[in-house]
């Protein structure tokens, strides 16, 4: 089976770093759905013939999602998603509350349920934060999955151990009509691929400064003070390497453990932290530069989640919104991770599939 026939629509899309690493691999990208319209140029710009469609997918019809698959067979259809972690990422105590009927967060898995349900795409991945098999509601998916004919597999992956130079640790579902399917033994476990060698040969910048050449690689500005605590930490390093006078109210109380990498720089030779959505402050975590006095920058983060330069965020002409870009690379699947999960769906339908 060609990869190119196979069809792919991918859930809760952002701005396409699962769907791009699907393309990498030969595979059709059909449309991705998300809520968050401002997603819609780097998805519709990198996705070769791909639709962005905004709609929140509690409107979705299942109707329109098997319209789209139409011009592909059964065996050539592949759903694909990452349900906004938000309600999962919680510390896992809250678990055990009463799920709020106000919260429509919670919906969005058994969302992608229904569609998974009502189409009978031959493959479902779904990639989230590992703290979800936790949760009821993911016992409450995969049991949907399998009531619908489903082979279900999950496992915990580290994104460093499959080539994305970033500490990021998920949970991978796999689903198959054809039998059970699992991702391949990792390939860097032992060779990460590091900072270094991600954001290494980018050029120097003066925190708030833009290099001229590349409009997002940009960083913030930092204050005097913010500038003092960040030359007092070592690479690798964090507050706890500064004297009592930089450190912050938090870090004198007796829980100040709990905020030991935040004002943290990255160490060159090893993967990055997790990139979130507020990376590109020092004060959110372990965001600043090995070396340089200022907090990663828009194009760095990017590479830490393994999209290429050429991958398009922003309309030429437009302005550089650094929040809105943190937001949507933090939220984004690691672009390599998904090649992953795509070549893994490839070869099991090759070797699994109908016309095997």
């Amino acid at each position: 089976m060609r990869a190119m026939d196979t069809a792919v629509v991918d859930v809760f899309c952002g701005v396409g770093g699962l769907s791009y690493g699907f393309q990498r691999e030969g595979f059709k990208v059909l449309a991705g759905i998300d809520s968050d319209a401002s997603c819609r140029y780097a998805f519709e710009e990198n996705l070769e013939g791909a639709d962005f469609i905004a709609e929140d997918i509690t409107k979705f019809a299942a109707a329109r999602l098997k319209r789209m698959f139409a011009p592909f067979p059964p065996e050539k259809r592949v759903l694909v998603g990452c349900a906004p972690c938000t309600p999962f990422t919680m510390y896992v105590g809250r678990y055990k509350r009463k799920r709020r009927k106000s919260d429509g967060k919670w919906q969005l898995l058994e969302e992608f349920g229904r569609l998974v349900k009502a189409t009978r795409p031959a493959v479902v991945s779904m990639e989230n934060v590992p703290r979800l098999v936790r949760h009821p509601i993911f016992k409450t998916f995969a049991k949907t999955l399998k009531d619908a004919g489903y082979h279900v597999t999950y496992q915990k992956v580290r994104a460093d151990h499959y080539g994305v130079p970033q500490k990021r640790s998920r949970l991978v579902l796999l689903a198959s009509r054809y039998g059970e399917i699992r991702l391949p033994p990792p390939t860097h476990r032992d060779d990460p691929v590091t900072v270094r060698e991600a954001i290494g040969t980018l050029p120097r910048l003066a925190a708030g400064s833009a290099d001229p050449s590349d409009r997002l690689h940009a960083c913030r500005g930092l204050s005097e003070q913010n500038k003092r605590r960040l030359r007092a930490t070592p690479e690798g390093g964090s507050w706890q390497d500064w004297d009592e006078e930089l450190k912050l109210e938090c870090h004198q109380r007796a829980n100040g453990e709990s905020f030991r990498s935040v004002y943290g720089r990255m160490n060159w030779d090893r993967p990055s932290p997790v990139i979130t959505t507020q990376c590109l402050g020092i004060g959110n975590g372990r965001f600043g530069h090995p070396e340089q006095d200022r907090a990663i920058s828009i194009r760095e983060a990017a590479l830490l989640q393994s999209f290429p330069r050429k991958f398009k965020f922003v309309c030429p002409g437009s302005p550089i919104n650094g929040l809105v870009l943190a937001r949507q690379i933090g939220n984004a699947v690691p672009v390599r991770l998904g090649q992953v999960i795509a070549r893994t769906i490839r070869k099991h339908l090759k070797e699994a599939g109908p016309s095997a």
